[in-house]
């Protein structure tokens, strides 16, 4: 089960700035919802040319509420060249940390920022900072990520695999299409990687993280056997007394890929319908935080 702090708690409960700023100078749009993670910032500038008002619309989970609530707090009262400088990993740390797992909830936040700060220059006629421009290559179609997200969180965060990709950018994380390109990029980045790690030459070049050690097939298997059974049976069951179903496509850490079919396929609370009850039926019976993903074909 993730561990949470209580600045995370406090801006998850009692969330600041919801909504969408009047006569805004930017708004920033991110994310999907069809895909369960969707942002929008929007913030406008005082008299000194300083962010006096922000405001946020999301849909998503906790973290993704706490990013962005504690996002507004942090840039009210910067300029926008100050407000450029922050970085998701500034916005988790305000939150005294998040789980490994939850870090695409601060780079979500991040990016609809820039987003928005993009949208005033363009909004004014202005040149757009460089470092707010990226080569805008799109590699996660179902979460739209770009290839410059996945690679500055691969170098800053020292990642290894594309689960770790995942969990911090969220990429990756629905139809698998782009999992080769993904580890296209892991293999050009770890090759840079390589040459940071110490030496004599190199004494203060910082370590690769070890690789996780590899789960022991046994207990794993019998996991998600047990997943397996409640989703294609015990769920299913109930969802095809309406003419629903639903298929199991994989388990992948804590995170469960699944496939509606017949009724449910298409269904306008499909959300509803896999976050507020079979995501809540497979946690109270495996005892696990497990997360629901829905994969459309």
């Amino acid at each position: 089960m993730w561990k949470y702090s209580e600045r995370v708690y406090d801006h998850f409960f009692n969330p600041r700035n919801v909504g969408l700023v009047e006569n805004a100078d930017g708004v920033g749009e991110v994310g999907s919802m069809a895909c369960g993670d969707a942002l929008r910032l929007s913030f406008k500038l005082g008299p000194d040319g300083k962010i006096c008002d922000a405001k946020f619309q999301t849909f998503g989970c906790g973290s993704a509420i706490a990013s962005s609530s504690v996002l507004t707090e942090m840039i009210k009262g910067l300029t926008l060249e100050e407000a450029s400088k922050v970085k998701n990993e500034d916005i988790a740390r305000e939150l005294d940390g998040l789980p490994r797992e939850k870090m695409h909830c601060s780079v979500m936040g991040r990016e609809a920022l820039e987003a928005a700060m993009i949208d005033y220059y363009k909004r004014q006629g202005k040149q757009v900072p460089c470092e707010l421009l990226s080569q805008g290559v799109l590699v996660c179609q179902c979460y739209q990520v770009e290839r410059d997200t996945i690679r500055n969180a691969i170098m800053q965060n020292r990642l290894r695999t594309i689960e770790d990709v995942t969990h911090w950018t969220k990429a990756g994380g629905g139809c698998r299409n782009c999992h080769p390109e993904i580890q296209h990029i892991l293999d050009e980045c770890g090759q840079k990687l390589q040459l940071e790690a110490p030496s004599p030459d190199r004494p203060g070049a910082l370590p690769l993280a070890p690789a996780a050690p590899p789960s022991a097939p046994p207990v794993e298997q019998q996991r998600v056997a047990r997943i397996r059974e409640l989703v294609e049976q015990d769920i299913a069951r109930a969802l095809r007394t309406d003419g629903g179903d639903i298929e199991l496509v994989e388990v992948r850490g804590r995170d469960v890929y699944v496939r509606l079919v017949g009724a449910c396929a298409g269904c306008p609370a499909s959300q509803a319908t896999i976050k507020g009850w079979i995501e809540q039926q497979l946690r109270e019976h495996t005892g696990e935080e497990l997360e629901v993903i829905e994969v459309r074909s």
